[in-house]
């Protein structure tokens, strides 16, 4: 699949539908969009993903929420804005890419992992202290924050495409 990719405009209606697919609450989904820029994946002129990256340190951005329309998930479009990415990490001078998904996030663990990202920690609670509704996902109740990252220096050029 050949997709091109855009920077969602300040003006620009937010694609809230995928947003809170990967996110469920609107208010940190709008903190971070404050503060992020929204990469819009785009197939035959149809909006199918999107990813928003935010620079938090020095070198360091990290993807705060990614999604792929239900319909085309499974068929590489993730991988594809994944391996985006990491370019515009490496435009904005970054060296470490980081991400984090719920521990019931089993499809997107394994999509990260097999992107180069490895696991680097847990954060304990995350989703009962910053969500007040409950998550429920693949028959799990999402509790805690498991944060991957990847050194985009190790990543090989076969893999910068």
């Amino acid at each position: 699949m050949n997709l091109s990719f855009r920077i969602l405009d300040w003006d620009e209606e937010k694609p809230y539908e995928l947003l809170l697919m990967a996110d469920p609450s609107k208010t940190i989904v709008d903190e971070y969009l404050s503060r992020g820029v929204c990469f819009i994946a785009e197939y035959e002129g149809e909006m199918v993903g999107e990813f928003v990256l935010l620079k938090t340190r020095p070198e360091t951005a990290e993807i705060v929420n990614i999604a792929v329309q239900e319909e085309l998930q499974g068929q590489g479009v993730g991988k594809h804005m994944i391996k985006e990415a990491m370019e515009a990490a490496r435009r904005l001078g970054c060296r470490i890419l980081e991400i984090g998904t719920g521990n019931s996030s089993f499809h997107q663990l394994k999509l990260y992992q097999r992107c180069g990202f490895r696991i680097t920690g847990v954060e304990r609670d995350y989703f009962v202290t910053h969500y007040e509704e409950e998550i429920i996902e693949n028959g799990i109740r999402c509790v805690d924050m498991i944060r991957l990252a990847v050194d985009l220096d190790t990543i090989g050029d076969e893999d910068k495409r």
